[in-house]
């Protein structure tokens, strides 16, 4: 049979339709490459290597307002803490009661405490004790926590149910509460120091990286370049070592910088309330409690050293802010 058929009633198609439909023709224009832009959009260069997740955010970091002011903030705090004799040249220590409460003058631009110190003096030198609780303290729970962490987020199982009980016990307890009780305990109150402080807040303030570095390892240790290291032979102990923990830093190190605030609040408030550094270390919570008796009569005594205390915790909130945004690019602005 000679008739064309069609495909839904296989039925004669007409002589007439089946000259249209050969007569049709679709003429279809396509642009040559060098005529368009997009040759030019989509060029990628392939002679530079691709940056790593440090060198993508140092590349952001750098156009951040708030990390460069955050970083300049804390480099002036870290010259003061080594150099305080260039920013003071007054003995921080020699006090006269014939200063007593004495205001401004020559050579003392904050005044005098009720001792007859230095405000000034005193605000400056009492930096480096803050700022080295916060940082051993931030140094501690980092080693602590991370080990905590790393070790029951990789292994799981057995490790994983005691590990993370025993950071639930550490968890459930607030940190300043938990610090005042453990230091009215006659070997820490007999022996108060900036290390006694720092074990102190190390003993309560490490669960929380824990938390953190366990939930970054649990999100990489199944990660195609981990099940690739062991293919080749590596060990899951050396695996954890040399390609998780890298890979888990970057929440880690967010956690940390924020965290060195909170322990150089804690500090302070430990010293205001008479059971953190001792009266003979100059901290700027113990500047704090010493000047309550002229808060009506001279608060710039206690506002000073509070102002000093609140500008540094804040450079390293606005610091782990930025950190936060460089290191997660979810959490980049567009």
């Amino acid at each position: 049979m000679s008739e064309n058929l069609t495909p839904e009633n296989d039925l004669p198609i007409p002589a007439a339709r089946q000259g249209k439909r050969s007569s049709r023709v679709i003429e279809h224009y396509v642009a040559p490459l060098e005529e368009t832009p997009l040759a030019a959009v989509d060029k990628v260069d392939e002679t530079t290597a691709p940056l790593s997740l440090w060198a993508d955010a140092w590349k952001n970091l750098r156009k951040q307002p708030l990390f460069i002011i955050s970083a300049l903030l804390i480099l002036l705090v870290l010259v003061v803490v080594v150099f305080p004799q260039l920013f003071a040249n007054v003995d921080p220590t020699s006090c006269t009661l014939d200063n007593s409460a004495e205001g401004p003058r020559g050579g003392h631009p904050l005044g005098f405490t009720l001792q007859g110190c230095d405000v000034y003096a005193r605000m400056i030198y009492g930096t480096r004790a803050s700022l080295m609780v916060g940082v051993f303290t931030t140094l501690g729970v980092l080693i602590i926590g991370g080990i905590m962490g790393a070790l029951a987020g990789y292994y799981g199982g057995w490790v994983d149910a005691i590990l993370a009980r025993l950071g639930d016990i550490f968890f459930a307890l607030p940190l300043i509460l938990g610090a005042i009780v453990l230091m009215q305990l006659p070997a820490f109150r007999d022996n108060r120091s900036v290390w006694t402080v720092v074990l102190v807040l190390v003993a309560f303030g490490w669960p929380q990286i824990a938390r953190i570095t366990r939930g970054a390892v649990l999100e990489n240790r199944n990660a195609d370049f981990v099940t690739a290291a062991k293919a080749l032979g590596l060990s899951r102990f050396s695996a954890l070592v040399r390609h998780v923990i890298p890979n888990s830093l970057a929440p880690i190190i967010v956690v940390a910088s924020i965290s060195l605030g909170t322990f150089i609040v804690a500090e302070a408030t430990l010293s205001f309330l008479g059971v953190g550094l001792p009266d003979t270390i100059m901290s700027w919570g113990n500047d704090i409690a010493a000047a309550q008796p002229q808060v009506r009569n001279n608060p710039g005594v206690l506002l000073w050293p509070a102002v000093a205390l609140s500008i540094t915790v804040l450079s390293f909130i606005m610091l782990g802010d930025a950190l936060r945004d460089a290191l997660d690019p979810k959490a980049r602005k567009r």
